[in-house]
């Protein structure tokens, strides 16, 4: 099939479908809306529930072991818990379902992550939050339990930083 205006049309789309992305993220994080009320499983089998973070700012970060950016992007996640978590700062990294078990578990043991890691064999998290379009997604959510934001794809940490500095000064 050849398309009218060279090898133009392939770039269009992907342009088109990055813009359609960032609209979608802008649109979604424009007003709050309450973190479901759900309960993650951590490797290690503990329970913790989003109810027993409230108080706290929190990010939930889906990944995938096979996604490239995600595996680049943990140790900067650990900075991230290291930084803040004196202060009233939870991460919850969940596993996506098609993630093997054993590879996440070989994963965060090698990397040593210090921050909670869950899996998710069903989906019922990620579906509880909207469905991820893509990894590495990322819900930032605030003392109140309402997400303030939501990035798609490589986190901008400086900007980050700036975000959970400011939401961990307020007041409930």
């Amino acid at each position: 099939m050849k398309f009218r205006g060279g090898g133009k049309a392939p770039a269009r789309a992907a342009a088109v479908a990055l813009m359609l992305i960032v609209m979608t993220t802008l649109a979604a994080c424009s007003a709050t809306k309450p973190a479901p009320d759900v309960t993650f499983t951590t490797l290690s089998g503990r329970k913790v529930a989003m109810q027993d973070l409230r108080g706290k700012v929190v990010i939930v970060n889906f990944w995938a072991t096979t996604c490239a950016v995600c595996v680049k992007e943990m140790p900067d996640m650990a900075r991230v818990y290291q930084r803040f978590h004196d202060r009233g700062f939870e991460l919850v990294a969940v596993a996506m379902r098609y993630d093997p078990p054993n590879r996440v578990l070989d994963f965060v043991g090698g990397e040593k992550l210090p921050f909670s890691v869950a899996l998710d064999p069903l989906g019922q998290i990620e579906a509880a939050f909207g469905g991820v379009p893509g990894t590495p997604t990322t819900f930032i959510i605030d003392k109140r339990g309402e997400i303030v934001q939501r990035i798609v794809g490589a986190a901008d940490f400086p900007r980050l930083h700036t975000l959970l500095d400011a939401k961990l000064r307020e007041t409930t």
